[in-house]
């Protein structure tokens, strides 16, 4: 039984290892397990998640059902309804680490480097993602993972100034909040410092 923010990010870094080198075990993705989890569920964290169709969070990490709760948006943003969504999962089932994950090549953050004029709500993203890449008119390659990793920390540094219920659990202790690059070629996650 997990039961500390360091033994759950321990486990996803596993489970992470064991996916790269092709190694996944599967524990958790079977019809028992479904039904073990269908009335209640324990996940060991909460990732937030950019949307991008490549970065499929369970199997990255080799974890099963009911093991993450994930938030998920393009550019891993937060708005008002992620910060509820995480405050849920740490309040009501006792989650002790929050993960936000970026990747390599994230096309929100490449529009916001290129200050794209996007419709509709499309640009409440690209205008969160702005403050990370204002710094930089460079577009090189290591630019954008460079705004990637600036636009993990900024949402890093979101949360954990959150109040009421994320600040007081991280300065605690009892909650751990940490950021990931997600490298689509490798398949592996980098746990930022």
């Amino acid at each position: 039984m997990i039961s500390t923010g360091k033994e759950a990010l321990h486990e996803l870094v596993s489970g992470n290892r064991r996916y790269v080198v092709g190694n996944i075990i599967h524990k958790k993705r079977t019809h028992e397990r479904r039904e073990e989890v269908a009335r209640r569920q324990y996940p060991i964290a909460v990732v937030v998640g950019c949307a991008d169709s490549r970065v499929p969070l369970e199997i990255i990490f080799d974890q099963g059902f009911g093991d993450l709760f994930v938030v998920r948006t393009a550019g891993n943003v937060i708005d008002n309804a992620g910060f509820g969504s995480v405050e849920f999962a740490v309040h009501f089932l006792n989650v002790r680490l929050i993960l936000v994950l970026g990747h390599k090549r994230c096309s929100a953050v490449q529009a916001a480097i290129h200050g794209v004029e996007a419709p509709g709500h499309i640009a409440s993203i690209i205008k969160a993602i702005a403050p990370c890449v204002r710094k930089t008119k460079d577009v090189s390659d290591k630019a954008w993972d460079a705004a990637v990793r600036a636009n993990i920390r900024m949402e890093v540094k979101r949360l954990k100034s959150s109040q009421p219920i994320l600040k007081r659990k991280a300065l605690s202790g009892e909650l751990l909040i940490v950021g990931g690059f997600y490298d689509l070629d490798s398949g592996k996650v980098q746990i930022l410092k």
